[in-house]
């Protein structure tokens, strides 16, 4: 069963502009069959992970690209990037969009490889597991902002609210293929994209060398969710250098598994905290390797708010990587503890948003928003991301907003 996708829209959009276009994003996301339904069997097809072909693609790139001529789609391009250089030359040669088609899970491998062979040639798409819109066969969602629209727009499709749906689908997480399945393969799931994952990709990597020292890291890390990252106690909990400890997050966030919010600051003032925040993409993952064995147990357990907001954070990324766009998001503390949950920047403004596992948010769990009018930040409609059934004025510009509406 295929589920569609937000990001159809952009991949057709980018195909008439750029000659090559290139989609990322962690194992299991679905990147190859979108691209199928996308071509609709109008481009040819090969994997480098087929061995024979991967051996050609590497040791003769031109007779390869004779072989599989465009337009052509050619799926983990990272494992031959001997091919770029070529596919350039043909692209320059031709100037016709849309030739070639690529995906890769290994963006730390591939990023450094285009830059220097497609620069301005190849448009870049990201794709992760499936948004909550996705789940519900909806594909034309508005990359999330508290705004009236948007609010609007979501109020009018009525979606679950409640604390246990919002916790299962925080437990289950977004890949495609876990959706899809039941509950009871759940832990099935997980052990095995984590075997995978480890066998097909960290194993590449000359920068990680112990693999159960890397699962220990990655467990440590989900355990640390929606945190401030501090890279020292990380690798003091692992019993790895800092150094060690930055190199295989780096591996995590470029392969699209992490993502790190980076603080708010600006030049008025010394009093801003300028450490980052990490959170997993999947947060199904993250349940797993900190071992919530059920959703009952996450959303009555220690963790349960560090999830919540992980759940959070990654919805709204995932709204704006699925319409083409980069995410202006940012969190905001300063020296005082006083802290912003999420800053999401447009033309200029800011929009500020607290998440709260409460149904019933006041103007008290509001109060940071006002910092920004003291620093002079231009500030657009605020909300409150919460399990209050419906949305709900907080101030005159301020509203709660059900969980379920991302």
């Amino acid at each position: 069963m295929y589920l569609k996708r937000t990001l159809e829209k952009s991949i057709a959009e980018f195909s008439k502009f750029f000659p090559v276009v290139i989609l990322t994003g962690p194992r299991q996301v679905g990147k190859t069959t979108l691209l199928e339904k996308c071509a609709r069997g109008k481009r040819g097809y090969v994997s480098l992970d087929t061995l024979e072909y991967r051996e050609l693609a590497k040791s003769d790139p031109a007779l390869f690209l004779q072989r599989f001529p465009a337009p052509l789609m050619i799926d983990e391009i990272q494992y031959a990037p001997e091919l770029l250089p070529y596919i350039k030359v043909i692209v320059d040669k031709e100037k016709k969009p849309g030739m070639f088609w690529l995906t890769g899970s290994q963006q730390f491998h591939l990023m450094k490889n285009i830059s220097e062979s497609l620069a301005g040639r190849a448009g870049i798409l990201q794709l992760q597991g499936l948004t909550s819109d996705e789940k519900e066969g909806r594909t034309k969602s508005l990359p999330f902002l508290p705004s009236r629209e948007y609010i609007s727009a979501k109020a009018s499709l009525k979606p679950k609210t409640d604390l246990r749906s919002i916790y299962e689908r925080i437990w289950k997480g977004s890949y495609p293929k876990m959706f899809l399945s039941s509950d009871a393969n759940w832990e099935m799931f997980y052990d095995s994209y984590l075997k995978t994952y480890i066998e097909r990709d960290i194993r590449a990597l000359s920068a990680v060398g112990d693999e159960m020292n890397f699962v220990k890291f990655m467990r440590a890390l989900a355990a640390r969710t929606a945190q401030m990252l501090n890279c020292s106690d990380l690798a003091d909990d692992v019993g790895v250098t800092t150094h060690t400890a930055q190199s295989w997050l780096s591996v995590l966030q470029t392969a699209g598994l992490v993502f790190i919010l980076p603080p708010y600051f600006n030049n008025i003032g010394k009093r801003f905290v300028k450490t980052p925040k990490i959170y997993f993409m999947d947060t199904g993952l993250a349940c797993y390797l900190t071992a919530w064995k059920t959703p009952s147990l996450l959303e009555s357990g220690a963790m349960s708010g560090a999830f919540l907001e992980t759940y959070v954070v990654s919805e709204i990324v995932k709204t704006y990587l699925h319409n083409g766009k980069q995410p202006n998001i940012y969190y905001y503390r300063d020296k005082d503890k006083k802290e912003i949950d999420v800053l999401l920047e447009q033309d200029g403004t800011f929009y500020p948003v607290e998440i709260k596992k409460k149904s019933n948010p006041d103007k008290k769990d509001v109060s940071a928003f006002k910092l920004l009018d003291k620093l002079g930040i231009k500030r657009g409609d605020g909300a409150v991301v919460c399990f209050s059934e419906t949305h709900l004025p907080i101030t005159e510009n301020v509203t709660a907003i059900p969980v379920g509406y991302l």
